[in-house]
């Protein structure tokens, strides 16, 4: 059995995973976690100040899906730690969870502070520093602005949007960050309709944003700019039975019945259609145009919202680590958790629901090899 303290275990972040691996492992070794900010910061934001603690899928596979980078690599790690291990773990510790219609799991508090706080409180035997981490050589020998210390197997569980640089001087591959889950600016003024929203897509000044949108920028994090995205806003609806139904009524007010007043005056506006024109006096080509930009509403990319990203697609190569372990294939008694590798979700708890079982896995793994000596 292993004994506690006999081995130190640096623990390189103090975010979700790390502080889950340092959970774990704090019964058996002399954890310490270190981290230039506060423990457990990043996960206040988290669920727009709820904390949306994981999503309520419990088929591995199905879960994986919601992952654009890290689907295959995922299996074996939710294999061994599943949305209902998550759940069970946060019941351990005094937060009690329920689950709403779209499937997200909150806190039943609604409180990412209370979620915090219980999580810290649980971390007794772990010492953190507020240190930042500058180098460690493949040694252990773990330097930050403060100094250096021993260490017999080291946790990498920084956020996506850390500096990389000393993993770098290690010589492991870096897939260059990306912005993920963010809003898009857009060629298109679409001031006019800041704050419309529809179908998941939420106009701004700066472009478009929402779910919808966060979902796609996801997706098409490694692509270039600029690229055009179409959305149907309205589906299958027979505008000419609508037209001929209500002859006298305006065409703004009709298309209010399916899109927000202010987007469909857009839209008209956009095809030169008087938005007072009456039903009765659209002629069959101009249905047909205004039927079109209901059902192939264009906007043409330019960018992402510059620090509007709520994670980043990108991070340490997975394939230079073991998904069974976590460690990596190149560096012995190193290992990894969280959004430091490159692995995404989509919004709705997947992306703590990685750093939950990836910390799982990679803790377990420590625990195995440090029986072995």
């Amino acid at each position: 059995m292993v004994q506690e303290s006999k081995f130190k275990v640096a623990v390189i972040g103090g975010g979700p995973a790390g502080c889950m691996c340092a959970y774990f492992l704090q019964d058996k070794f002399d954890v310490t976690v270190f981290d230039k900010s506060s423990p457990l910061k990043t996960l206040l934001p988290t669920g727009a100040g709820r904390c949306n603690l994981a999503h309520a899928e419990y088929d591995f596979k199905e879960l994986a899906k919601n992952y654009p980078r890290g689907e295959k690599f995922l299996y074996s790690v939710f294999s061994k730690f599943s949305t209902s291990d998550t759940i069970d773990f946060f019941e351990s510790i005094g937060v009690k969870t329920y689950i709403q219609p779209d499937m997200r799991i909150f806190p039943v508090s609604n409180s990412a502070k209370d979620v915090r706080e219980k999580f810290l409180k649980s971390l007794k035997k772990v010492k953190f520093l507020k240190e930042e981490v500058l180098k460690i050589d493949k040694g252990f020998s773990i330097a930050t602005n403060c100094g250096n210390y021993p260490a017999d197997f080291v946790i990498i569980s920084i956020g996506g949007h850390s500096s990389y640089d000393f993993l770098r001087h290690l010589g492991l591959k870096i897939v260059p960050p990306k912005p993920a889950l963010t809003g898009l600016r857009t060629k298109e003024d679409f001031s006019s309709l800041s704050g419309v929203s529809i179908n998941g897509i939420l106009f701004t000044h700066k472009g478009i944003s929402g779910p919808e949108v966060y979902k796609i920028s996801s997706l098409k994090a490694r692509d270039d700019f600029p690229y055009k995205l179409r959305f149907d806003l309205i589906g299958e609806i027979d505008l000419q039975c609508e037209l001929n139904n209500n002859p006298q009524k305006s065409i703004k007010n009709l298309l209010s019945n399916y899109v927000p007043k202010s987007l469909g005056e857009f839209i008209l506006k956009q095809l030169h259609v008087n938005p007072d024109e009456k039903c009765h006096q659209i002629n069959g080509a101009l249905r047909d145009k205004i039927l079109n930009e209901l059902r192939n509403f264009e906007v043409t990319v330019t960018s992402t919202v510059p620090d509007g990203e709520v994670v980043t697609a990108g991070g340490v190569d997975l394939k230079e680590i073991n998904p069974k372990t976590m460690e990596s294939k190149l560096l012995s008694g190193i290992y990894f958790c969280g959004e430091v590798m490159d692995i995404d979700g989509f919004c709705g708890g997947f992306n703590l629901q990685n750093c939950w079982s990836t910390a799982y896995v990679a803790s377990q793994a420590v625990l195995e090899r440090a029986l072995a000596f």
